[in-house]
């Protein structure tokens, strides 16, 4: 089995005292000596920095990349202005969901981001499908650290004054600190914040000076699953993966109205049909009573005792002070209110079927 890669943070979270963890072949923080509950809590009130560098950073060059990349997602990727990012999704021919993505418009052609368990395949399959025409470029020599709370900004006014004129998904090339840099007002936690994208060189230095601001915590893994799930943001390989289409998951608003009207990208006709006639089940949000959590596949069943369905992400929702859950159901069960069950250590609890998110998102539009 390979290595662990490391990111070029990595010295700095052994330093922090921060617990290592294998996760999708990179060595990562899961927690650090504050514990998971603390650094969520801290990312809510204040700002957290997480090191993101795991994930894949692509430019996409030369030709008509809006309109080639395009071919591959439902997206409306041409429309985008100098500057604009959008939430879009790499599909497959059955409309199933490859991986989930940010794309950015640049002056040179597109900059995206995608996730660290697909990078390798995602890359590829960019490559095949555009190249010669366009030139896909994977920025190796970039790390990526995100910064999120409600005082992201202004920590990082203090460093690059430019940022503060940034709305939610806007991103544009300035200095931080004097480093240069791609900063983007976007993340995954819920709460207003910036991804920086950055030289692998510069990104130590940039982490400790934003970690010597008192309103800066670093926060692992632990809580960026629970912040986000919080959020009712999907995990890819958890939420949405290649047997669940984006009409399921409830990302039908990422499909432009033109591109529903002319097709043209992978799963067209299947993802199209959803949209107009229903899908066979649904992504909701789960409220259990008491405090037992449901864990990733617990089984959902109707009042009766039948099974409608399954828990695909779910644990304890430090700002909800409850335990909380995401799932598929069979569209009749989906409204919220609906009551459920929740087979947990084969015990059926009590729950409902409930809106997302969880928490309120606090993006500054």
């Amino acid at each position: 089995m390979a290595e662990p890669k490391r990111t070029p943070l990595f010295d700095l979270h052994r330093e922090l005292g921060a617990r290592m963890v294998d996760f999708v072949g990179w060595e990562m923080p899961v927690q650090y000596p504050q514990g998971v509950l603390q650094e969520h809590l801290w990312c809510r009130a204040e700002a957290g920095l997480f090191d993101v560098s795991h994930m894949g950073q692509v430019h996409i060059l030369n030709g008509d990349a809006p309109a080639a990349l395009e071919r591959l997602v439902p997206g409306n990727i041409v429309g985008l202005a100098p500057g604009q990012a959008r939430y879009t999704i790499l599909t497959d021919d059955a409309g199933g969901i490859l991986d989930d993505l940010i794309v950015t418009r640049t002056e040179a052609g597109l900059f995206a981001v995608v996730n660290a368990g697909c990078r390798d395949a995602d890359i590829a399959h960019l490559r095949a499908a555009l190249e010669p025409i366009c030139r896909v470029a994977e920025l190796t020599d970039r790390a990526l650290l995100a910064l999120q709370g409600p005082a992201a900004v202004t920590v990082l006014t203090r460093l690059a004054p430019a940022c503060a004129g940034l709305r939610f998904m806007q991103s544009a090339e300035m200095p931080v600190d004097g480093i240069p840099c791609r900063v983007s007002r976007l993340g995954y936690t819920g709460e207003d914040g910036f991804e920086i994208s950055l030289p692998a060189d510069d990104a130590s230095r940039l982490a400790r000076t934003l970690l010597a601001v008192p309103e800066v915590r670093p926060i692992g893994l632990g809580a960026r699953d629970s912040l986000r799930l919080e959020a009712g943001l999907c995990l890819y390989g958890h939420d949405i993966d290649r047997t669940t289409t984006p009409v399921e998951a409830g990302l039908a608003w990422t499909i432009a109205k033109r591109r529903r009207e002319e097709g043209g990208f992978p799963g067209a006709a299947t993802i199209l049909a959803q949209l107009r006639d229903g899908p066979p089940r649904r992504l909701v949000g789960l409220r259990p009573e008491g405090r037992a959590p449901a864990r990733e596949h617990t089984e959902i069943q109707d009042r009766h005792g039948r099974r409608i369905g399954a828990v695909t992400s779910g644990g304890f929702g430090p700002t909800v002070g409850a335990p909380i859950a995401m799932g598929y159901v069979e569209p009749a069960h989906a409204a919220p209110g609906t009551p459920v069950q929740l087979v947990v250590r084969g015990k059926p609890l009590p729950a409902k079927v409930v809106e997302l998110p969880f928490v309120p998102h606090r993006y500054q539009r």
